[in-house]
């Protein structure tokens, strides 16, 4: 029997803490099943460095955006180079972006503006979003509802909200469930009840690992974890919770889509 394929939706594969050690990081995380990955980018940068990574291993797509905490940093110039990186063959989605309140690292006004941009940009170029919501559920809503018409997207790694959940969802939006899902029991209605053709599951190595590996680096091949809880708690089997997140990550991503286009720029 063929072994489930994972799909992390989710994680930082250019992040520094994978520097020294990223081939051994991959072989894990396809013995482990996980042969499917999208590298989030928290930057232009970020993109840039993502998008080469999945130029050269099977498997791998990019995004590009700009993440709340660096949101003062947007202008006209830093948008239009996150549009320039967005048209490599690599690239599935616009994001990591979004608010967070908690940490505030950026002004609020800022935040709102870098977000309402890149639902803008998502729309024009026909990408999903990668949106980032933390303490920020009454704003995050009212922007998904306000740009319901022309973008979709998925709240990654969510961890709570029921206003913020039920606006995704009636937008048609995704929902991500990283490692958090595996000891905070406050999670578990919300994985049991999205639908199934709307979650998906994620890392977000190297950070939040799952249990039985917290307090370790996260890495793709712990996503396991992930999805054994997710069986678990929608009382399906791993093989089934593999399947139907697997599926739903192709389907948010496009990758059928990208992988034409990929195959359209490639040279002869």
């Amino acid at each position: 029997m063929t072994a489930p394929v994972l799909f992390d939706s989710h994680l930082h594969l250019t992040a520094e803490r994978f520097a020294e050690d990223r081939e051994e990081v991959l072989v894990r995380a396809r013995e482990a099943g996980v042969r499917e990955m999208v590298s989030i980018a928290s930057g232009p940068e970020d993109g840039e460095a993502a998008v080469a990574l999945a130029a050269e291993i099977d498997g791998l797509w990019a995004t590009v955006g700009l993440h709340p905490h660096e949101a003062a940093r947007t202008s006209e110039a830093v948008l239009s180079e996150i549009e320039r990186i967005a048209a490599a063959p690599q690239v599935v989605a616009i994001g990591e972006t979004g608010l967070d309140y908690h940490y505030d690292n950026a002004p609020r006004a800022m935040q709102l503006a870098n977000f309402t941009a890149h639902l803008e940009l998502a729309a024009a170029l026909d990408l999903p979003i990668v949106v980032h919501s933390r303490s920020a559920e009454s704003d995050s809503a009212r922007l998904i509802a306000e740009h319901a018409d022309g973008v979709v997207g998925v709240l990654h790694c969510y961890s709570g909200g029921e206003t913020l959940l039920e606006t995704a969802l009636e937008a048609g939006w995704y929902v991500s469930f990283s490692g958090l899902v595996t000891f905070v029991d406050a999670l578990e209605a919300a994985a049991r009840d999205v639908p199934g053709d709307r979650i998906l599951i994620e890392t977000d190595a190297p950070y939040l690992a799952p249990a039985p590996k917290r307090g370790r680096r996260n890495e793709p091949g712990f996503l396991v974890h992930t999805c054994e809880r997710i069986a678990a708690i929608r009382m399906v089997s791993f093989a089934d919770a593999a399947e139907m997140t697997t599926a739903n990550a192709r389907r948010f991503y496009r990758l059928e889509a990208a992988a034409r286009r990929s195959l359209q720029r490639s040279p002869p």
